[in-house]
Order: C-alpha cells, then sequence, then structure tokens
C-alpha cells in the first residue's frame, strides 16, 4: 500500500496539473469507487460537477481536493489509494484503462483526471472540512488564507500529523509513544500517532536507528526515540527525492512513471542478502500477517519480551 513519499508524489502532481481547474463532467464507473460516500454515486457526481478543484492537499496517506463554489470551500473529494489505485492525467481521447473507476473532465477542455484501481481496494468520497484541532494547515500542500485552510475532511480528523510536518510535535510523540505498551513497529503503523508510515519505511526507519521491531516502547531512550524519528525523515526524504518505491506497475505518479526507492531500500525485501551496515544476512520475521525485515546484528532481538 503507497505510504507516504507515494501519496505525496501523487499529490504534488495533482498539485501542477489538476489544482485550480473546474470540473466540467464527472463519472463514477464502479460502484466500489464511491463506496465510501453514504448518499451513492449519484449524488457524488452532483456535488463535485461545477466545482473547481481548489487545491491538492495531504495527511498520512490521504489526499484531497477541496471542492470551491462561490468562492468558499466547506466540503473535498477524499482518496485513498488503497492497494492499487492510482490518480492519472490524461488526454481526453486517450484510450479508457482496463480499471478505470473514475473520471473528471474540465472547462479548460485540457486533460482529465482518472482514478483507475485494478483491486478496487481504494475509493473516493465528498466529505465535509472540519477545522484542525491545533489551528494548523490540514496538510502537506495548503494554501495559507485560503479558505479551505486549517480545515481538513471529518474521516481525516483523527489521523496524526506525519513526521515531515512542520507542525509535528516531537515531544509529544515521544510521551505518546512510551504510553503505548506495545512493540515499536506496532505503534509507529498507527495512523492515529504518527501518520503516513508502512511497512516498509517503519523497516528502514528501525534499521537506521539500530532498534528492534519488538522493542516495547516504555524501553525506548530519548535517543533512540530521536533516532527513530530521524530515521523515518531521512527515509521518507529520499524517496520522495526518487519519485516513492514501486515494486510493481500499481503504484505510479500521475504521469504513469514508476518510483525508484526500491533499488535503495537497507531491510525491506532484502532477507538472506547482506545488511549494508555489518554484512550480517538480513533476517525476515512474521509480523501482522505480513513480514518485517531487520540485521539481526544491529538490531538485535531483545532479550526480555518486555524490553
Amino acid at each position: 500500500m503507497p505510504e507516504l513519499p507515494e501519496v505525496e508524489v501523487v499529490r504534488r502532481g495533482l498539485a501542477q496539473h489538476v489544482a485550480g481547474r473546474t470540473v466540467v463532467a464527472a463519472e463514477v464507473l464502479h460502484p466500489r469507487a464511491v463506496r465510501r460516500h453514504v448518499a451513492g454515486a449519484a449524488d457524488a457526481v452532483v456535488r463535485m460537477t461545477g466545482a473547481q478543484l481548489a487545491d491538492a492537499v495531504r495527511r498520512g496517506k490521504y489526499l484531497w481536493l477541496p471542492l470551491l463554489r462561490g468562492g468558499d470551500a466547506d466540503e473535498a473529494v477524499v482518496v485513498h489509494l488503497g492497494m492499487s489505485g492510482q490518480l492519472l492525467v490524461q488526454p481526453p481521447g486517450a484510450p479508457a484503462e482496463k480499471h478505470l473507476r473514475a473520471r473528471w473532465r474540465f472547462a479548460d477542455d485540457g486533460p482529465e483526471l482518472r482514478f483507475v484501481d485494478q483491486r478496487t481496494f481504494g475509493g473516493l468520497a465528498v466529505e465535509p472540512l472540519v477545522p484542525t484541532a491545533d489551528g494548523g494547515p490540514g496538510g502537506a500542500g495548503e494554501h495559507p488564507g485560503a479558505p479551505w485552510a486549517a480545515s481538513l475532511p471529518a474521516p481525516v480528523a483523527h489521523i496524526a500529523r506525519d513526521p515531515l510536518d512542520p507542525r509535528f510535535d516531537d515531544a509529544a510523540f515521544a510521551v505518546r509513544l512510551r504510553g503505548r505498551a506495545t512493540g515499536v513497529k506496532r505503534a509507529v503503523l498507527d495512523q492515529t500517532l504518527v501518520s503516513g508510515v508502512g511497512n516498509i519505511y517503519a523497516d528502514e526507519a528501525l534499521w537506521r536507528a539500530r532498534v528492534h521491531f519488538a522493542r516495547r516502547t516504555a524501553s525506548l531512550t530519548d535517543a533512540e526515540v530521536a533516532a527513530l524519528l530521524a530515521g523515518l525523515r531521512e527515509v521518507m526524504t529520499a524517496a520522495l527525492e526518487a519519485g516513492g518505491t514501486s515494486f510493481d506497475a500499481l503504484y505510479v505518479n500521475v504521469n504513469g512513471a514508476s518510483g525508484y526507492f526500491d533499488r535503495s531500500l537497507a531491510v525491506y525485501g532484502q532477507a538472506g542478502r547482506a545488511c549494508r551496515r555489518c554484512g550480517a544476512p538480513v533476517r525476515r520475521d512474521a509480523f501482522m500477517n505480513r513480514s518485517s525485515f531487520s540485521c539481526p546484528t544491529c538490531q538485535p532481538l531483545p532479550a526480555d519480551p518486555h524490553r
């Protein structure tokens, strides 16, 4: 599933190619694409048609496009990419993709926006905007002073800020992290604690911090928490510069191009290969019906399961 870097790459593409354009026609081509919009596909189409997609904003793994009408924006199109969702900018006459689920055409007759989703785990909905709890911007890309400033969609309100957000509070994160009474990787995958982190970047950040994924959160020192946050920021920034991580054709940017950060992964998916730091074979462990990758030397398993 796309994590912060992949979703941010898509957001930047939307900001460049879609933001500021007025929807002249919206189509929903598969009911699962709008299953989160409780009023149904027809209602979603009415709410989007005639509105300006005023901006492209992201918090964690969620994207939204504020809908501007008459100088005000009190709702937004919220998009979750899921396992295989893609937002593509295509010429109006381009052939329809096999798994095309929704499409937006614009008043300027320029390129259209398409939502393609092979596995239909992603989706979109039109949701009301609510004020942010701390009065700060809703997420990355929000324009200060805009009618939708300091707001975010109601279903996203519980999502924490991400480590790249200027308003992320390191000290508050440390307190909440240690209070979780669980393994550190489980904690950082909790989007209400820190957003945008998934399996890939959790493993990569923990390797950088030299912390085993099963370490109990209460046992982490100040230095280890700081190293974990530094690892998250370093790996996500590097992934952004590489366009994200693509293991197959399902994750692409709005132009259909894949990211190439998979070439730089230190431990994720590297089981049996030599650790770049010490040379020990990277270990793969079962974790929450998935896998966790770590170095047995750099990230030793805690002797005490409560540590």
